[in-house]
């Protein structure tokens, strides 16, 4: 009899392999959208600064910091999606998860993820802007671990958690947003008999988790960058950062929000994509019960 590949289980680091991959995929985008968030005059477009950065340094930087988005899902989306995967399989099984226990655990798990992500997704936004800045004011690191090697040398081993409460909170957000969303959506596409545990279905699912999560992260989002890429003491604090960012109105807060979901909504149905892929041809079946 032919195994159903549909009842495979995922092993704990797929969702890291998944997000690194779709990563590799996306970061470009990510560049643009970082860019623009740290812009205080908002004067440039997505169009006109890729064009800048394409004239100023070529293809090859919009790949820049592209080690430490890899460091940073292998960091963040191992803990989030472990732990999430973890726990959820530990429950009982004999019905699906009430959707407040999939928001709730998503949000524990992005809480880790946040804490544990922070470093890498500091080195990310540094690299990222780099070619922003200066010639001068560059910080010219080489990779990931060569920019948490000089922070922690030359800012202090607690720098590298600059902006960690933003950033975890943001993880709670992105989390719940991405992880008990897609749960429930493909959950009640597949209950319903409209749709299969196939690729449609997790597009479908997937594209809709990412725009919930867009919304529901952009203001911590936009305040989580500007405190990471900020020169010492330029922010007291999250409230500090929060007024400066409302001095640009409402709409300050969702800077960057169409090259956000632009490059949200492909990584996060990359990553569903790759960890269900993951898990229909390496996946474990899991044991039957013993009664």
């Amino acid at each position: 009899m032919a195994e159903d590949k549909t009842k495979r289980l995922g092993r704990w680091y797929f969702g890291g392999v998944a997000g690194a991959m779709a990563a590799c995929c996306t970061h470009p985008l990510d560049l643009l959208k970082v860019q623009l968030q740290t812009q205080q005059q908002g004067k440039l477009t997505i169009g006109q600064l890729s064009l800048k950065i394409y004239k100023n340094d070529g293809i090859l930087a919009f790949y820049n910091g592209v080690s430490a988005s890899v460091l940073r899902q292998l960091t963040y989306s191992t803990t989030r999606f472990g732990i999430y995967e973890t726990v959820k399989k530990s429950l009982p099984q004999d019905q699906p998860l009430p959707f407040y226990q999939k928001a709730l655990l998503a949000g524990f798990a992005g809480a880790c993820g946040g804490l544990v992500g922070t470093p890498g997704d500091l080195v990310n936004v540094r690299m990222q802007n780099d070619s922003k800045l200066p010639p001068a004011e560059r910080r010219n690191y080489k990779h990931a671990l060569d920019g948490l090697v000089r922070i922690t040398r030359e800012e202090g081993f607690f720098k590298m958690f600059n902006g960690a409460t933003m950033a975890t909170s943001r993880a709670i957000l992105m989390t719940i947003g991405q992880l008990s969303f897609y749960d429930q959506i493909k959950q009640t596409l597949i209950s319903s008999g409209v749709a299969q545990d196939n690729l449609q279905t997790h597009f479908a699912s997937s594209i809709s988790a990412a725009s919930v999560a867009t919304v529901m992260t952009q203001p911590l989002d936009v305040m989580k960058t500007r405190m990471m890429n900020a020169a010492p003491g330029e922010f007291k604090g999250i409230m500090d950062c929060f007024l400066f960012t409302a001095k640009l109105g409402p709409m300050g807060f969702f800077k960057g929000f169409i090259p956000a979901w632009a490059r949200l909504a492909p990584h996060t149905v990359l990553t569903f994509i790759f960890f269900e892929q993951l898990r229909l041809n390496f996946g474990y079946s899991p044991l039957p019960n013993k009664s």
